[in-house]
């Protein structure tokens, strides 16, 4: 065995010499070089590496061959002598004998040594000691390297792939392992598997026909081997168990090419550099090898395997890893799950589009793992391997590792609002189409709610527990720091850099405290926002209505116009105008300039109807039990926006600035809007009313009192009817308002304000005195949009089925009142006493001031004995229609108290007292006619 380690110095040294020659480095399968091994008389012989192969010609071609001879002969006299100095050949063996026995063992081991290599060498002068003109002529084989284009994975290689040992001319085939003793077969594998661990292929062990290096695919797997036959078995079982590292090494480093590319993203970038520290390991670990290899004599086949058992662990762990990344890649294999994933990322693609961008070839493929998806994996692995040291170990430095990128975008996003994530992998994805300046024409939210979102299923492990924290404190820092309340150029400190750190969780909670701290003093404190909600307020819930009252009876009529035919522009200045006097409680109000009129052209009834049926909150009401309260008094949606007034249309707008229009938004505003409507179209119906009231106080067929006891009995009627509709409204109103309205308000103000809500009760209660809430953005922006939906609630506005009655009602009224002026002509003719005297004639003369384009009836001027009639029958269907619908919506008010909205039982208690009202003043009519 002596002599095996002798040869395999001598051969390894002369391999080292024929790679430092000229010849291709990276082409194992064709280094040449000799050994020299010393016969049985002590001569030193010129012979290849241990597997005896010959020697291959370099990329130089016949000079670079005689360069190589030249050196060879050089190496060749520097370890022949070397050899002859040793002193005698030592010879391992299984226990120990006494120094005859060795000696003689010794001796007839150094004779057989000697024949077999004295026959060997005979064999390898004829194939490499030969005149190197033999190789030339038209089958001189010339490999040569050439360098590939970049790629986008910066360490990639460039040098080509080399050629195939199976494509290697027949001259440059070694000495079969079967011609060769176990001893030598150990040292030809054990100089091969030094090369082949590298990535090359050896003499004696090549890679398998189903792979090829060109291929990506194959790479990615890694290469399998064969080894040439006529090894030993015990030999043969050895390398194949360290040919597995090679494997797992071939497939690591093409995973580490690929997933360093650009379109993998930095978090796949810092993966594989951690994993290339282990590779510079497992290099180190090669070297000491080959010292062993070369310096000790006892060093075996057996001792590889040994001291590879170690790294061979942790190469498997990284190759199994690795090849769980490329399934998910689809590099592998197709990954069924996500095989159809090309429209994952739509709103990227359109937001290209909408940036006038193209769509990139590449953009409707799959989607590429990567960001925290990679580290979820990660993590899945590090808990699987929890019971594996070594594994555990290995993987916690590459989670550490790649989670730095990760950090790098955290903390950017935690201190200064900003993202700078140019491969889209980190949680929070930004819509950079969505910008503030469209929050004037947003009714979605669409800039708070949409601009920052999370990837879901994108979450690493280690943040989705605080995620949303995640998501509000980089919103509420870029809020402030779009109004100039961040420093960006600051650098932040003592920040932790990876999962690992101890203060991960603590940097999270700290950044959000304090990005909810600043942007809620931007808002309270710099942008007054209490301030701005009570003077909508005023404007919106007509809270100090001197001005509204006075803006309407300047613009009555402008507003009784078609809302097609208002001038808009006039109502805004006669707004204005309102707004500035003096004696106006809103000429103290610093945002009047904020308040804008404009008209709506679509009906209240018919948006609500549109909002309730897209919603599905109403439920209760079926189909058709709506239809039987159907009457001719509402009218198709066409109808009725065609015959829309401007007290219909009517509605204002308020501007605010950034960052208030994220509290004070389009979406909240229009909730304003509708209660606006709502409480102005109840405010002008009372105004109806009201002017009936002073007609049947003032005009002289009303306040005559005539001999006829049915026309006086008719006429309490229509006064006890206009009584009941105006106490109606009047109930309605207060309900909204007082009842509804003031009290969730103070309760908005008491949560802006900090304190803690007042009693549930809708009370006067104070809030508890010291009591203090946690206030976020985001709460304060819920309370806001949660006070708006309750007041839309208990108003009866999100019900189908009640404001579907209430639009009846609402109705009725509005005809009776709108035909007060035509019962004031009817009664003339009907009371004999005021028929053709020149009090009703002046009277009617009013009626009809130019006679030309319409003149006064004639049978208004004498008496009409069948007037009285046709009077009483529409007074009939004015008080049924009031009746039924008024005993409708209190039965719906009962309903609905009792099994959703509690404070509509207020509202039921209040409007009954109308109803009783009206049947005991319906039975009296009967009885008096």
């Amino acid at each position: 065995m002596s002599s095996s380690a002798n040869a395999r110095n001598a051969a390894y040294n002369e391999r080292r010499t024929a790679a430092t020659s000229g010849a291709k480095p990276r082409v194992t399968t064709a280094r040449a070089g000799a050994k020299e091994r010393p016969d049985s008389s002590g001569d030193v012989l010129p012979e290849d590496s241990a597997s005896n192969a010959p020697v291959r010609k370099s990329d130089s071609g016949l000079s670079g061959m005689h360069s190589w001879r030249r050196h060879t002969e050089t190496e060749t006299q520097k370890t022949r002598s070397q050899v002859v100095k040793r002193e005698s050949i030592r010879v391992r063996r299984a226990s120990p004998v006494d120094d005859s026995a060795e000696n003689n063992n010794a001796s007839r081991m150094n004779a057989t040594t000697a024949r077999e290599l004295e026959r060997t060498t005979s064999r390898i002068d004829d194939r490499v000691n030969v005149n190197p003109r033999k190789h030339e002529g038209p089958g001189l084989w010339k490999p040569q390297a050439s360098l590939i284009e970049h790629t986008t994975a910066p360490l990639a290689a460039r040098i080509s792939i080399p050629p195939l040992a199976s494509l290697f001319p027949e001259t440059l085939e070694p000495t079969p392992l079967k011609q060769l003793s176990p001893s030598l077969q150990e040292a030809a594998i054990l100089e091969d598997l030094l090369f082949v661990l590298m990535g090359f292929e050896g003499q004696y062990i090549h890679f398998s026909d189903s792979y090829h290096p060109s291929v990506e695919k194959d790479r990615l797997m890694g290469p399998s081997f064969q080894i040439l036959p006529g090894l030993d078995p015990s030999l043969r079982d050895l390398t194949t168990s360290v040919l597995k590292i090679a494997t797992y090494y071939g497939a690591i480093e093409a995973f580490v090419e690929v997933q360093s590319r650009d379109e993998f993203g930095a978090i796949n970038h810092a993966l594989c550099a951690s994993i290339r520290k282990v590779l510079k390991d497992y290099f180190v670990l090669i070297v000491q090898l080959e010292n062993q290899f070369i310096n000790n004599e006892a060093f075996s086949l057996h001792l590889l395997h040994l001291h590879t058992l170690p790294t061979s662990h942790l190469m498997f762990q990284i190759y199994t890893l690795a090849h769980e990344v490329l399934k998910k890649n689809s590099l592998l294999e197709e990954d069924l799950d996500e095989s159809v994933d090309g429209l994952d990322d739509v709103d990227n693609i359109l937001e290209q589009l909408r940036e006038g961008g193209e769509l990139a070839p590449g953009s409707m493929s799959k989607k590429i793992f990567k960001g925290g998806n990679v580290l979820r994996l990660l993590t899945e692995r590090l808990t699987l391997m929890s019971g594996d040291p070594a594994a555990r170990t290995l993987i916690q430095t590459l989670l550490r590792d790649a989670s730095r990128p990760y950090m790098t975008m955290l903390n950017e996003w935690l201190h200064h609002g900003g993202i700078k994530d140019p491969h889209g992998e980190f949680l929070i994805k930004e819509q950079k189409s969505i910008k503030r300046e469209k929050l004037e024409e947003d009714f979605t939210d669409e800039y708070w709610e949409k601009r920052y979102t999370i990837r879901d299923g994108e979450v690493p492990p280690q943040l989705e527990g605080v995620k949303d924290k995640v998501l509000l404190a980089g919103k509420y820092l870029n809020v402030v720091r779009e109004c100039g309340g961040v420093d960006v150029s600051k650098e932040v400190k003592d920040v932790p850099l990876s999962f690992n750190d101890p203060r991960f969780l603590d940097n999270v909670n700290g950044a959000y405290a304090h990005a909810n701290s600043s942007l809620l003093n931007l808002l309270l404190t710099t942008h007054a926002l209490p301030e701005r909600l009570r003077s909508l307020k005023h404007y919106f819930f007509l809270d100090r209505s001197d001005f509204f009252t006075y803006f309407l009876d300047l613009s009555a009529s402008e507003l009784r116009k078609p809302f097609r035919n208002v001038n808009v522009g006039k109502l805004q200045s006669l707004l204005d105008l309102v707004l500035r006097q003096p004696s106006s409680v809103a000429a103290q109000d610093p945002f009047k300039e904020d308040v804008r009129v404009q008209m709506n052209d679509v009906g209240l009834t018919k948006f609500l109807m549109g909002v309730v049926n897209v919603r599905g909150i109403e439920q209760d009401a079926p189909d058709e039990s709506l239809e039987k309260y159907r009457t001719p008094a509402i009218h198709s949606s066409t109808e009725e926006e065609s015959n829309m007034t401007g007290f219909e249309a009517l509605e204002f707008k308020f501007s605010v600035p950034f960052p208030l229009s994220l509290v004070i938004s389009s979406k909240t505003v229009l909730r304003y809007q509708i209660l606006f409507r709502y409480l102005l179209s109840m405010r002008h119906l009372e105004g109806l009313l009201v002017s009936s009231w002073e007609d049947h106080h003032k005009v002289l067929s009303w306040t005559h009192k005539g001999k006829d006891p049915k026309l006086e009995m008719w006429k309490r009627r229509a006064w006890t009817l206009r009584s009941r509709m105006l106490v109606f409204v009047q109930q309605f109103m207060y309900y909204c308002t007082a009842e509804v309205i003031e009290p969730n308000w103070r309760n908005l103000m008491f949560r802006v304000n900090g304190d803690d809500d007042c009693s549930k009760d809708g009370g006067s209660a104070a809030p508890r005195e010291g009591a203090k809430v946690t206030r976020t953005v985001d709460k304060l922006m819920e309370d806001h949009v949660d006070f708006l939906d309750t007041c839309l609630k208990e108003c009866m506005l999100m019900n189908s089925r009640l404001l579907r009655i209430h639009s009846k009602l609402t109705s009725v009224c509005t005809l009776f009142a709108t035909y007060t002026s035509r019962l004031t002509r009817d009664l003339l003719p009907a009371d004999a006493s005021l028929a053709g005297t020149p009090q009703a004639l002046a009277l009617l003369s009013a009626y009809y001031p130019n006679p030309k384009h319409r003149a006064m009836p004639e049978n208004l001027k004498t008496y009409d004995a069948e007037k009285l009639k046709g009077m009483n029958d529409l007074m009939g269907k004015y008080e049924h229609n009031f009746n039924h619908h008024l005993r409708i919506l209190l039965d719906a008010l009962d309903y609905y108290a009792a099994t959703e909205t509690v404070a509509l039982g207020r509202l039921c208690a209040q409007l009954s007292t109308a109803g009783e009202k009206g049947g005991r003043e319906r039975i009296a009519a009967g009885e008096g006619g």
